[in-house]
């Protein structure tokens, strides 16, 4: 499972990805997650807002920090 985080680099899309890395941890899954900070790789999803949680190339989220729960039930 690819597990990526589109954004800047801004505090939000540093607590998104702490939280994509608990989620994983607390299921005991085999993920790779990858931070996206090129703005034209970004702009390849077609999202206005980041952070951005994106699960195997599709977008789950844009635009908020969701929980550790809420990761879980996507994943």
């Amino acid at each position: 499972m690819k597990i990526e985080i589109l954004g800047t680099g801004c505090p939000k899309c540093k607590a998104l990805t702490a939280n994509a890395e608990a989620a994983v941890k607390e299921l005991g899954i085999d993920a790779e997650i990858v931070k996206v900070t090129d703005i034209k790789e970004i702009m390849r999803y077609k999202i206005m807002l980041v952070p951005a949680l994106v699960i195997d190339g599709v977008v789950k989220s844009a635009g908020k920090i969701l929980s550790v729960e809420e990761i879980k039930k996507l994943l």
